[in-house]
């Protein structure tokens, strides 16, 4: 564990930095004793606190081993915790880093959404309800990029964080406003995975909930089709989820259209 002290003290000397960052990232990637060692002496900490600076000095050198080293050490709750007092900061450095170009693209915008899930999903409520409309812009960017730009794990990571700022009214019009209702339903019309899926049906509930929302759900000619498609294949949760979306269109939104939608999609029978 000294060893990884020593490390993070190289951070702070423009000469040492990156060298010190590679050799992180190779302990990581060796085994979960190294990643358990890293853990104790404070690498999640450090990386993160090496981020927001990058931010800050709007520079991108070191950010791909950072973000590769924190993604294998992972960010532990209880360390996510006694990060609070930097939260604004974390999650700004993370959107921006959404926002940069890399060689790696892929797989560095994959390891940020993963670090701001983490992040997110330990934060307060006044955090939560201080998000910006770009923050939603960004994730609502990375779920239509798909698997070309970010990996499903990367997917699944921004569903999360939507889903976790959904219980704010506010949050949920930003992301109405942030075109995610269409992105979710392109997202699930492509989607084979259960978990994604049953993701993608928890935002929408929320959503739907809102008059905008409703509205964004049937601009959106598959709307209606994907959601009764998926009651009875994925899981009772998706069930449940499905079943509540189509109750809200029809009882706040039952025009003709939707009446004769649903009839030929086979939601509902006469």
């Amino acid at each position: 564990m000294f060893h990884f002290l020593k490390l993070i003290k190289q951070l702070q000397h423009p000469d040492s930095k990156m060298k010190a960052l590679k050799e992180l990232d190779l302990f990581a990637v060796k085994n979960e004793r190294n990643r358990k060692y890293m853990v104790e002496a404070g690498v999640p900490r450090a990386m993160l606190s090496f981020i927001v600076n990058c931010f800050k000095e709007d520079c991108v050198s070191g950010l791909e081993e950072a973000l590769s080293a924190l993604f294998l050490i992972r960010i532990p709750s209880a360390e996510a915790k006694l990060l609070a007092k930097q939260n604004d900061q974390i999650i700004k450095s993370l959107i921006w880093v959404l926002g940069c170009e890399f060689n790696t693209q892929v797989m560095v915008k994959s390891h940020a959404v993963s670090a701001l899930k983490s992040i997110i999903e330990t934060a307060s409520s006044i955090v939560l309800e201080r998000l910006e409309p770009k923050f939603f812009e960004m994730i609502v960017g990375v779920l239509k990029q798909c698997t070309t730009r970010i990996t499903q794990r990367g997917i699944n990571s921004a569903l999360h964080v939507l889903l976790d700022a959904c219980p704010w009214g506010r949050n949920r019009l930003m992301m109405v406003e942030s075109g995610a209702v269409s992105a979710l339903i392109e997202l699930e019309l492509g989607s084979h995975e259960k978990r994604t899926t049953e993701l993608i049906l928890g935002i929408l509930f929320h959503l739907c909930s809102c008059a905008d929302g409703r509205v964004e759900f049937l601009r959106h000619k598959g709307g209606i089709a994907v959601v009764t498609k998926r009651i009875m294949r994925v899981s009772p949760a998706a069930d449940d989820r499905a079943v509540m979306i189509l109750s809200l269109i029809s009882k706040f939104s039952a025009t003709s259209w939707v009446v004769h939608e649903m009839l030929e999609i086979g939601t509902v029978t006469m």
